[in-house]
């Protein structure tokens, strides 16, 4: 590895997005993220480009993320969880790239 005379190191690209492709992408996410940002504390149901399907509340959206509130596994621990609905502790969240997003569906 050669060092440039302040000491850092020379860099060799290996990749880089061309300019439209990154130009598209910031499009996506911007408009995803108003769209997470317009539905927040609603419950969706969101499939990534991988096939997984999320069902959850989203939380807050920022920086290419949404974070989603999903149902924690091994049931409700709560005593009057099956009347008032899952208390904030029977959740866990989930940090979903917004990029890599298909499809989000409201459910009611």
């Amino acid at each position: 590895m050669s060092v440039q005379p302040w000491g850092v190191p020379q860099q060799r690209i290996i990749y880089q997005a061309d300019p439209q492709s990154a130009q598209h992408l910031r499009s996506i996410r911007e408009r995803v993220q108003g769209i997470c940002r317009q539905h927040a504390n609603q419950r969706v149901r969101i499939e990534t480009m991988e096939g997984h399907v999320h069902i959850g509340r989203i939380v807050s959206c920022q920086g290419g993320l949404v974070h989603l509130a999903v149902p924690r596994y091994g049931g409700q621990r709560a005593f009057g969880a099956p009347f008032w609905g899952p208390s904030p502790s029977d959740e866990t969240i989930l940090t979903l790239v917004l990029y890599e997003l298909l499809v989000i569906a409201l459910l009611s």
